[in-house]
């Protein structure tokens, strides 16, 4: 059989770093391979070079046995190559129907597309209304909007990059049976994902980038998740743990929570009530759009509710902004991290000034203290394995996983009495995930509290003491995480449960 894509030599070098180094490899048709590699491992840099966004040093291409050289994505949608990207370029106040004609070449009449759209996703078991306002879709369905762009241009190769990040598990199954329908029917995937599982799960061959160089080739169903998270790294790794501890007094109490959203599509916060302990983390799961970033919004201080609403070891904080709450203990790091948890342009050291500068005491009598900024996002860097030339550098080239690293790693070396953090792992590889989750216990056990929002359903069970689950605004009762089964939850996600509209959550139980 011809190979669909042949990788030869593929090399690209930025300054100070090798992102791809010789990589070389085959994707059969109706394969599904999946790509592995730790945070800046070159899994971004390789798939924009196959989608015509990053122009190769050295090394060839080949697609169906001829030269394959896209200069843009449009040269590669042009040859059947397609990608859904980890972070959707939708337009919330326009309609599904619209979106789609706006990632296509030549779109049809919008009756055409809107039959088009009904035709195709039904077919893959995504169905989508056409007539549907995107800022009016779950998370999960906004993803069906970029599948179906994909699959209406009837692509050879299809580009998956963290596709189950913001999923369900039922809604994780619905992908899945999709993406083997395409496989089936002959169109190749290439498949990005950290979570290990789901890769043995789908996946018929994987290649393993290290530093920017294939290292390893395998069939991830013959093999274990630790084998492949030790191809990645090059070493075993430690499930998180702790010393067992009873909770202590409380430091964070919220009471009565109610909040509008800031935009249009968000979602109002609805009688929120919790009481957080010192060494606690209490988990809280929902799927994507339930009220995640209005909660972070309001405890964190960005959007300001009454005083009494929330309590800081007593202090009602409630009307405070963000730098009094900071410089109380209360820190929080939010869930988009280019952007909201960092500035783009500005560099490590300047990203490490806007959070810690009152908490780290980097400014003196009126003047930033330029050295201690320094010396404390180096401190960051190196005890959270930020791969980075150096503090210098701006916070936008660094690759997802590694700023993700940078953003968590600042917070926590603030040495909060209370941290707030959204998706701490999101788009980080297995070895990250796991000493980011080390770190927030290790934190717990000294002392500090932690409220982790996620939408990883195995990392809220491996690290929280307690769970509840937030729903259209809604904070569940809170259950010890010991005891849930993934049934349960999967059901406190939907809803299906009485949801907590008392003024305090209980206490541990």
């Amino acid at each position: 059989m011809t190979a669909l894509l042949t990788i030869d030599g593929l090399t690209k070098a930025y300054p100070g770093v090798v992102a791809n180094d010789a990589v070389s490899f085959q994707i059969q048709p109706g394969e599904v391979h999946a790509l592995l590699g730790e945070n800046g491992a070159g899994k971004s840099t390789l798939v924009k070079m196959i989608y015509g966004l990053v122009r190769p040093d050295a090394g060839t291409m080949m697609l169906e046995g001829a030269a394959y050289t896209p200069v843009e994505p449009r040269v590669a949608r042009g040859a059947g190559v397609a990608m859904v990207f980890q972070h959707f370029s939708l337009f919330e106040a326009l309609n599904v129907a619209e979106n789609i004609a706006l990632g296509m070449e030549n779109p049809p009449k919008p009756r055409d597309l809107a039959a088009q759209i009904r035709e195709v996703s039904e077919t893959y078991g995504l169905p989508l209304d056409p007539d549907r306002l995107v800022g009016d879709l779950s998370a999960g369905e906004r993803q069906r909007v970029e599948i179906i762009r994909c699959l209406l241009q009837d692509p050879k190769l299809l580009i998956m990059d963290e596709p189950t990040s913001v999923l369900t598990p039922q809604e994780v199954e619905i992908l899945f049976h999709t993406l083997r329908k395409l496989s089936a029917e002959g169109t190749a995937i290439l498949y990005i994902s950290h979570k290990l599982e789901e890769i043995r799960a789908l996946c018929d061959a994987a290649t393993v980038l290290r530093l920017g160089k294939v290292v390893a080739e395998c069939t991830p169903s013959e093999v274990s998740a630790a084998h492949m998270a030790q191809l990645m790294v090059g070493k075993s790794l430690a499930a998180p743990a702790r010393a067992a501890a009873e909770p202590g007094e409380v430091l964070l109490k919220v009471t009565g929570l109610s909040l509008d959203p800031a935009t249009p599509f968000g979602t109002p916060l609805r009688h929120i009530g919790l009481e957080l302990r010192a060494g606690e983390v209490l988990g809280i799961g929902g799927v994507a759009g339930n009220g995640q970033d209005e909660l972070l919004a309001a405890l964190s201080g960005e959007a300001r509710v009454t005083p009494n609403a929330i309590t800081l070891e007593g202090a009602s904080v409630g009307a405070l902004g963000p730098n009094e709450r900071r410089k109380l203990g209360l820190l929080c790091a939010p869930e988009e991290r280019l952007g909201h948890a960092a500035a783009p342009d500005m560099s490590l050291t300047e990203n490490a000034i806007l959070t810690a500068r009152l908490r780290q005491g980097l400014d003196r009598n009126g003047f930033l203290d330029w050295a201690g900024a320094t010396g404390f996002a180096e401190q960051v860097v190196a005890k959270f394995d930020v791969r980075t030339p150096g503090t210098h550098v701006a916070a936008r080239a660094l690759s997802g996983g590694n700023l993700q690293k940078f953003v968590i790693g600042r917070e926590i070396l603030q040495a909060p009495r209370v941290l707030v953090v959204n998706q701490p792992t999101w788009g980080v590889d297995a070895s990250a995930a796991a000493d980011i989750r080390q770190a927030i216990l290790n934190l717990a056990q000294g002392g500090a509290a932690v409220i982790c929002i996620s939408q990883d359903l195995d990392e809220l069970l491996e690290i929280s003491d307690r769970f509840c689950a937030l729903n259209e605004g809604r904070l569940s009762a809170p259950r010890p995480a010991r005891d849930l089964s993934m049934e349960e939850i999967g059901l406190m996600l939907g809803g299906a449960h009485d949801m907590h509209e008392a003024e305090v959550a209980h206490g541990p139980a």
